[in-house]
């Protein structure tokens, strides 16, 4: 055999037996079809990639290529089930991305941002496919279609349309290049932000300036020092640190510092400041929308959200800042009188507002975490939730040691429906690391779809970033965090229960305004006495969670209610400022945001802090001109869940009509429609009003 053949003969059977060895190629012989983390290495992702790209292009050819006239079925259920090898392999990417990622990883995600980018146009773009798709939506009022048929028909269309679909070949290519940049804006915006929190770190070694903090947030910082290999006590802007500093530190300056270093994060001048990212971000938005003939990119996104357009965002942000504003105004005089009297001498400023609010709820309340979180251990809490779903709806959790999982921390379930039989695999992530980004979040590995008469049922994981446990405590949660909980298992709980026959239209595929109802609405057990009774017990004692306590906690839900949803407003303001820019923007960015956000200021704004170059949801999360969606979501569960306080917070009947009605079906019909059918009638403002105690 000459020598070039034997290079190519060789090369081949390399090809092949890396193909053999790629975990992606092939079924997985995991339970459920899992992921199979313990056989993936980061170099089996990008030749997968290549091949999962080669396959789909290869089944939309097959598509634009059927001399057959164009069907529902031979094209837009065609178009639905393929790719299916590149949801394999992207799902634990982008999810790994987030919760246990690497510099490898992100260095990956550079490369394959504009390929991904790249391979999603040239599908939207692809002007064969996209007369098939026209030819038969054009019919779709002779067709015999199911409501979900028209629904997928419709999203199907709507989305070529919105990709650019109609647009001149001139414009198809400025699109594909602004939507490639815009891919790897959003990836740079994300890995700086969480570049510049792992960057921070304030070793303290005189435990006097730590007073105040309570022994478990000191022991967390003794730990913080000790990996470091430093003596002291090691303070980061994690949330799980920054949070506890600001409520309980009695060094003002200590506050300040930490305060300071997290209200201007990624705006120092070098290679992790955002802003410049976020004018390009905005800019190239805008100039997408205007390319698909909307005036600003708010116009373009309310387009497909239950607000319609920015008209109906704001009318709704006005509304409640009209309502809250007073109360929050009032408990700012009510805070600054108490901080006074405890012999302050200066008006609060923001790294003030934590330490004085909670230590006046202490004393008005005779509340804190402190108080509550011998109650709350994870363990307990999580017991507590999944039974909270096997009561609602008789779904079952069993831990399965045989599912392979991405960090030993995490934990699989399999879920079982009332029946026994299973329903999905749940993981949950509860702590912070290096590799996880900031927050709390839901996702999936597999969603849900029917195959004939089989239901491939979903692989969903929530990730959390809880206090973890010491040397000497187990891990105790905050009120707040075990809201969290909850909010995110609602998330879980939509994706779960959902029953649909095309995934892109399961589980959480619906409106942005609409995805917060499931995960809102659970935070709502979270203060009831019937909730609390069955797992709250002192983790030292087994001491049942007093009645009192638990009253303490009702009287205390509605502390600064005013001011928590000014500021969520100001988020959804300074959202809507961005996004509905006709011009582009080459101005100030902290500027900019300081007067987008000014009618929602309480406290002194300090100018030179500002929360945008690090504002995720809307930069790199898909948020953008839809964070408004919270408070939308909020009245909505605010209304939904009077009808369990009418009926009963665990009547089998409500929560059987909120199963079927909103977390089954997905995105296959308009949300309201959904709405009603639960509820009865529309939302208003004012359950959300009476629960807050505002009226």
């Amino acid at each position: 055999m000459k020598k070039s053949k034997l290079i190519i003969f060789m090369t081949a059977i390399t090809a092949m037996a890396a193909m053999a060895s790629n975990p992606f190629f092939g079924e997985y012989k995991t339970p459920h079809g899992t992921v199979p983390f313990d056989e993936i290495k980061i170099e089996h992702y990008m030749p997968a990639f290549e091949k999962a790209i080669e396959e789909h292009n290869k089944e939309i050819a097959a598509i634009t290529g059927n001399k057959d006239v164009p069907t529902f079925e031979n094209t837009i259920v065609a178009l639905e089930h393929s790719g299916e090898l590149l949801s394999k392999v992207s799902s634990p990417f982008y999810n790994m991305l987030s919760a246990e990622t690497s510099d490898e990883l992100q260095d990956l995600a550079q490369k394959l941002s504009p390929m991904m980018t790249e391979h999603s146009n040239s599908i939207r773009l692809n002007e064969e496919l996209f007369e098939r798709v026209k030819a038969v939506y054009s019919q779709k009022d002779k067709l015999k279609l199911t409501k979900e048929q028209q629904m997928l028909l419709k999203k199907t269309y709507d989305g070529f349309v919105r990709s650019g679909a109609n647009l001149s070949d001139s414009d198809k290519a400025l699109y594909r290049e602004l939507s490639k940049e815009l891919s790897m804006l959003s990836l740079q915006f994300s890995q700086n932000a969480l570049k510049e929190v792992n960057n921070y770190s304030l070793l303290i070694t005189d435990e006097n300036l730590l007073s105040g903090l309570p022994e478990y947030v000191m022991e967390m910082l003794a730990e913080n020092a000790k990996k470091e290999g430093k003596e002291g006590w090691m303070l980061n802007l994690k949330t799980t640190t920054y949070v506890p500093v600001m409520k309980y530190a009695n060094n003002r300056d200590i506050r300040r510092e930490l305060y300071m270093a997290s209200a201007t994060k990624c705006m120092h001048g070098d290679e992790l400041d955002n802003r410049q990212v976020i004018k390009d971000i905005v800019n190239k938005r805008m100039q997408v929308a205007n390319l698909l003939g909307y005036k600003t990119y708010a116009d373009y996104v309310l387009a497909t959200k239950m607000a319609e357009n920015p008209e109906n965002v704001y009318n709704l942000l006005d509304q409640l800042l009209e309502a809250y504003r007073p109360a929050a105004m009032s408990e700012l005089a009510e805070v600054q009188a108490y901080a006074d009297k405890n012999g302050a001498y200066f008006k609060l400023q923001p790294w003030d507002w934590s330490y004085y609010s909670e230590k006046l709820k202490a004393e008005k309340f005779d509340l804190s975490d402190e108080v509550l979180k011998p109650y709350f251990e994870l363990e307990s809490v999580k017991k507590a939730v999944f039974g909270l779903a096997t009561r609602l709806y008789g779904i079952t959790f069993k831990k399965n040691d045989k599912i392979q999982v991405y960090h030993p921390e995490v934990e699989a379930f399999d879920v079982l429906d009332e029946k026994g039989k299973y329903l999905a695999v749940l993981y949950t992530d509860f702590h912070p690391r290096d590799e996880k980004r900031a927050g709390a979040w839901m996702s999936d590995f597999k969603g849900q779809w029917m195959e004939g008469k089989k239901d491939s049922r979903p692989h969903i994981t929530i990730v959390m970033n809880f206090t973890r446990p010491t040397e000497t405590k187990p891990a105790l949660l905050t009120y707040d965090e075990l809201t969290t909980f909850l909010h995110e298992f609602g998330h879980a709980l939509h994706g779960m229960l959902t029953k649909c026959t095309y995934e892109s239209l399961s589980g959480t595929s619906v409106y942005h305004d609409f995805v917060e109802l499931p995960s809102q609405i659970m935070e709502n057990w979270a203060p009831q006495k019937e909730f609390l009774d069955g797992f709250a017990v002192h983790y030292e004692t087994g001491e049942k969670i007093p009645a009192e306590l638990i009253q303490k906690i009702r009287d205390a839900e509605n502390y600064n209610t005013g001011y928590l949803c000014l500021r969520q407003l100001s988020f959804g303001y300074l959202d809507m400022a961005w996004h509905t820019l006709e011009k582009p923007f080459d101005g100030d960015v902290v500027d900019f945001e300081h007067r987008a956000m000014d009618k929602t200021k309480v406290l002194p704004v300090v100018p030179e802090t500002a929360m945008g170059p690090t504002f995720s949801h809307i930069f790199s999360g898909g948020y953008a001109a839809g964070y408004y969606g919270y408070k939308w979501a909020e009245v909505l569960e605010a209304d939904a869940f009077s009808l369990f306080l009418k009926n009963g917070v665990f009547d089998k009947k409500t929560a059987k009509s909120f199963r079927e009605n909103i977390l089954m079906p997905g995105g296959t019909e308009l949300p309201m429609t959904l709405y009603k059918r639960f509820r009865g009638q529309e939302p208003t403002i004012d359950a959300l009003l009476i629960k807050n105690g505002v009226k």
